[in-house]
């Protein structure tokens, strides 16, 4: 373990407080888990008591209205590997795991559901993989234990879809259970569904990505918050890392090409109607020839500045929060100025 000064990032509070920084935070998302929340405590600390590991549990209370709240509250006063952060209302996963991120201080971190269907006891697994150099090792739940048609179908199609578009080859995208090196999720800025995209965001940021099988347990409470209301939303955002994936510091060559092969269609077809009109004096006011090349010319122009425009909000993004282009895994070489005898 190792010390530090750590903000508490709560507002109206700006002293710093000497924290012990712990091996490993798990951080569990919760929305109306009451039920759950004991054997889930119980599990995750048995498992790290009997390791070597210092850990610290970040439960994030997504405005459940079951008592959730109240229960997370009573443990973390008398629990010390137990910060409770309980968000004002319901924002969804994505911004729960990313307050969870936020509040962690381990080296490592894991990442895991809160409805007991994950099983805490493979988080050692996930880290000592994590120890062979990976940044990322995500759970593969290889004999999951849903619904066939409403979760496992649609589930099935989402992992080949989102595989083709971005190039990540793991099996299961939708497994909260994964590990991750700190330093990888601190620049992560996470929005939209994006949680079941952060293999293709650590992919964009050069990170080096695995997967392990992983157990996976019938629900024994509650109900499943996830349904097929959510493809849509899923889609857009595979569409956004899609397009981050390949342009993101480069848009200008998607917009730029689809303008100029705008811009070129229509100058060609109305290099065409002009010929027609002066070499057989045919009419070409009522040809819808006419008003495609119209159409094609003015959608380039369009397009060109929407390039332009992303190019600058681009720069504007990278120079602002002084984030580079480039991402160094490490440097080695020895430290000072060399002599020259």
């Amino acid at each position: 373990m190792r010390s530090g000064l750590v903000s508490n990032g709560l507002a109206g509070q700006n002293e710093a407080i000497s924290l012990v920084v712990p091996d490993v935070s798990v951080v569990v998302p919760v929305h109306n888990e009451v039920e759950s929340l004991p054997h889930l405590l119980e599990a995750i600390a048995s498992t790290l008591s009997a390791t070597d590991l210092s850990y610290e549990i970040i439960c994030v209370d997504d405005g459940s209205t079951d008592g959730s709240p109240r229960f997370l509250k009573e443990q973390a006063e008398i629990r010390n590997d137990l910060k409770a952060v309980i968000l004002r209302r319901n924002y969804g996963q994505t911004a729960a795991m990313a307050a969870g991120f936020y509040y962690a201080l381990g080296k490592a971190i894991v990442t895991l559901d809160a409805d007991l269907q994950n099983d805490p006891a493979d988080i050692p697994m996930l880290l000592a993989k994590l120890e062979e150099g990976y940044d990322l090792v995500s759970g593969w739940r290889k004999n999951r234990q849903d619904a066939a048609l409403d979760r496992l179908l649609p589930s099935k199609i989402a992992n080949w879809l989102i595989q083709r578009m971005t190039g990540v080859k793991i099996h299961d995208y939708g497994c909260s259970l994964k590990a991750y090196r700190t330093e990888l999720v601190a620049d992560m800025n996470l929005y939209g569904e994006l949680h079941r995209f952060i293999p293709a965001l650590a992919y964009i940021e050069g990170a080096r990505i695995t997967e392990m099988p992983v157990r996976h347990h019938a629900r024994r409470f509650g109900r499943s918050k996830y349904g097929l209301g959510r493809t849509f939303r899923v889609l857009m955002d595979l569409l956004t890392i899609s397009f981050m994936k390949k342009f993101l510091t480069r848009p200008m060559h998607v917009f730029g090409l689809l303008g100029l092969f705008s811009i070129v269609s229509g100058g060609l077809i109305g290099i065409y109607l002009t010929f027609v009109k002066f070499a057989f004096g045919e009419d070409i006011g009522n040809r819808p020839l006419l008003i495609l090349a119209v159409l094609l010319l003015v959608t380039g122009v369009q397009l060109f500045c929407f390039g332009l425009l992303a190019e600058l909000l681009m720069r504007t993004y990278h120079e602002s929060q002084g984030r580079p282009i480039y991402r160094v895994r490490e440097i080695v070489g020895k430290k000072g100025v060399g002599t020259s005898d």
